[in-house]
């Protein structure tokens, strides 16, 4: 059986089996992954990616898990989070920092750097890796205008890198999603700045994200990419969907871009809210509401 061979290729590596993912996502639903590693260094999951690949087990590659749901299914293959990749290098005005980092704990460092241009990410949950991956942006900010470089291990374990431009960078977009190569580390170039400036910023766009946004629950995120000419949260609202629930997923009263978990939801009562409102909307207003949110699994 692959995963017993792989437990036994890698003896001291932290590879765990049959983990219930629930615990481990923003939305708090999601099925068990057949197997789950977490690298501890980027020569560890060298030796793991192109295992793998060698013996066609599938590989799936998480981070904080905040802008996707995981089927209740679960995931078949190898699960991989990055989430010990975390370390955060700074060298005058550019930062690079590990898959695993927070974008929380890059504008922080920024911030006690004195350094300026991503303070509009200070509130993003999600981990570098899931940023320049989905090239995520807030504010009237993006990953893309601040990114020189991204840090990948293709699928034969070899370490290289992509410059902005080789990236390909679109709304929501990045060649990586259609390489499938793993990110380990990102480097931004960023802009000398004055630390009460970039810290008055940063606590506006928090304010902001709290007053507008469901934090109060678990959620995926902002589910649905902004439709050209539109806002995905006011067409959603102008249909009367805010409140709109199956199971235990509701469509935020308080931001209708967002779908969150009143207490347990399955993930299949999310997906059922998604095709739900996208029929309506679709429907009402003749616009295809494209989810930016992942679902991932069986």
């Amino acid at each position: 059986m692959k995963r017993n061979e792989l437990l036994a290729s890698f003896p001291s590596f932290d590879i765990q089996l049959d983990v219930k993912l629930s615990a481990y996502t923003n939305t708090r639903v999601g099925g068990a992954a057949d197997m789950v590693f977490w690298p501890r260094t980027i020569a560890e999951l060298q030796e793991v990616v192109a295992y793998v690949h060698e013996h066609d087990i599938p590989v799936t590659v998480l981070g904080n898990a905040s802008n996707l749901i995981i089927t209740d299914e679960g995931i078949r293959g190898l699960t991989i989070f990055v989430t010990k990749l975390t370390d955060i290098t700074i060298s005058d005005t550019t930062i690079t920092a590990g898959a695993g980092a927070t974008i929380i704990d890059v504008t922080q460092q920024a911030l006690e750097h004195k350094l300026a241009g991503i303070e509009w990410a200070a509130g993003i949950p999600g981990s570098v890796g899931g940023a320049v991956y989905m090239n995520a942006g807030a504010y009237g900010g993006q990953v893309d205008e601040w990114l020189t470089s991204a840090t990948v291990i293709d699928h034969a374990g070899q370490v290289k890198t992509y410059t902005n431009t080789e990236l390909a960078f679109g709304y929501r977009q990045s060649l990586l999603q259609q390489t499938e190569e793993v990110i380990v580390s990102a480097t931004f170039a960023l802009q000398p700045g004055d630390a009460e400036t970039i810290s008055a910023k940063m606590e506006d766009f928090n304010e902001k994200r709290a007053s507008k946004q469901p934090l109060e629950f678990p959620s995926c995120g902002s589910v649905f990419k902004r439709p050209e000419g539109y806002f995905a949260g006011k067409l959603i609202m102008d249909a009367g969907l805010q409140g709109y629930q199956i199971g235990g997923a509701q469509v935020s009263r308080k931001h209708a871009g967002f779908i969150v978990n009143r207490g347990e939801a399955t993930a299949a009562d999310y997906v059922a809210v998604i095709r739900h409102v996208q029929a309506v909307v679709q429907r009402t207003y003749g616009v295809e509401l494209e989810t930016e949110v992942r679902i991932l699994g069986s």
